[in-house]
């Protein structure tokens, strides 16, 4: 194994998880909201995402692209959370 391949694969395998529990996050903070308690809770969930994202990318004691991993860890999970923010906002506007 080369060590691009080595460093694509990091990649993937810790930024990737960050992206799929801050999605589950976001849809279980939408199905469980009230009124506005997502606009509480969507903070909360970005908090927990950087948080897995440093315990995820320390423990692999991999210093080549620790700062590229993090970027694409909290960058998406902050898109993702962005999204999901438009869209709460939309169906409570939409929903009265």
């Amino acid at each position: 194994m080369t060590s691009a391949d080595r460093s694509r694969d990091l990649r993937v395998g810790t930024v990737v998880p960050v992206w799929i529990l801050t999605l589950i996050g976001a849809v279980v903070i939408g199905v469980v909201n009230i009124g506005d308690s997502y606009l509480i809770w969507l903070p909360i969930a970005l908090a927990a995402a950087v948080l897995l994202t440093f315990i995820i990318q320390l423990s692999t004691l991999t210093r080549e692209g620790f700062v590229d991993r993090i970027m694409a860890s909290v960058g998406g999970a902050v898109l993702i959370l962005a999204v999901a923010t438009g869209v709460l906002a939309l169906l409570q506007l939409v929903n009265g």
